[in-house]
Formats: structure tokens, sequence, C-alpha cells
């Protein structure tokens, strides 16, 4: 089974990051998970949660947190520059970066490798597999959308966390599932748990 590659920056919303996570290991896919440095700072600040770095320790944190014994699951640390997943060799469906800092999307908007997530970013669009970016600001500035749009003409999808109101919502947990379940659809993954557009009801 190849692997996807799920990045978490140090975006606000690491929310999206971990139901991610979740839904691909509770439909047995294999993930590569890379945290970026300020991913662990922003856990602590708005989850309150102490992320452990090493590979086995985070592998069963999540495991605790997720309540998921399912998939595979591999914890790389964000400067692990000699990790499988940083070679072209390394097969995968795709990667997905969730939540993306404009500070992260912009490095790998200018070809630039400082860290694991960056490098395996820049190995996608290079290998011309699929990279998927969630990016997390508001306002946008103009030098937010000339870097998305270079990294859209280099083949990667832009795919804002948007939540869709057609579903009613009911928690924060229905707009997660919204946002995440559509991000996955571009990269051919059915996690089925949302209610679709179907046309206007009578």
């Amino acid at each position: 089974m190849e692997s996807i590659v799920l990045a978490i920056t140090g975006a606000s919303a690491i929310q999206l990051g971990e139901r991610s996570l979740q839904l691909l290991l509770a439909n047995n896919r294999k993930v590569d998970l890379i945290l970026s440095k300020g991913a662990y700072e922003v856990a602590k600040s708005e989850r309150k949660l102490n992320i452990p770095v090493e590979s086995k320790a985070q592998n069963h944190f999540w495991r605790e947190r997720l309540n998921v014994q399912k998939g595979e699951l591999l914890c790389h640390r964000w400067n692990d520059h000699a990790a499988s997943i940083a070679s072209g060799s390394y097969k995968t469906k795709g990667m997905v970066i969730v939540p993306c800092s404009m500070g992260k999307l912009g490095r790998i908007a200018s070809g630039f490798s400082l860290d694991l997530i960056e490098r395996c970013a820049d190995v996608h669009l290079k290998e011309s597999r699929p990279l998927l970016i969630s990016p997390r600001e508001t306002p946008l500035n103009l030098i937010h959308i000339e870097n998305m749009k270079k990294l859209a003409s280099a083949g990667a999808l832009i795919i804002p966390p948007i939540p869709a109101w057609y579903t009613n919502p009911k928690t924060v947990e229905d707009l997660i599932d919204f946002i995440v379940v559509r991000l996955f659809d571009s990269l051919g993954e059915n996690f089925g748990k949302i209610d679709r557009w179907s046309g206007p009801k009578e």
C-alpha cells in the first residue's frame, strides 16, 4: 500500500490535522506523519497537548488519543532529512498539508527545503505526485495569493479549509468533518461521513 504523507504545520486549527489522521487510520491507510516545529507549540497553546517528538512515543500518543489501532503510522521528526519520505524513490499516493501556515507555503513556493515538510512537498512537485495544501489565514495579502498561484501553477492543489452551510452543521465537529472529507476527496479517498449536495430540498 502506498503511503499518504500528512503534514501538520503551526497554523491555527490543528484539529483539522488530527481528524485527518484519525480518518486515514480508521480507513486502514498507511500514513507518514510530520509535525512542524511550530505545530508542537500550537498544540500546547490551543489544545493543551504535549505531543512527544520521538517517533515511537508519538505513535503511541496518537493511537491512544485518537482511539484507533488500524492502519500503519510512522511519525517523523521535522528535521529528519534522512527520512524515507525525503527521497523521490519512496513511493507515495500523495501529500496533504493541513493546516498549512503562510510561512510554510511561502517557503515551498520559493523552493526552500529547510525542514522535512518542505523537502517532501518539493519531492511531490518534482515527481508530479498529488500535493494538497490547505492554507489557514485571513485576510490574504498579495504575497500569499501570488505564492498560492505559483504552487497551483507547479501542480499543487490549494484547498482552503472552508465549511459548507447547506449541510446544516450542528457542531464544530460537523464543520471539521466536512472540511477534512472534502479535502481528501481530491486525493481519491472516500471517507463518506458528510451530507453531500443533492440539489435543493422541496
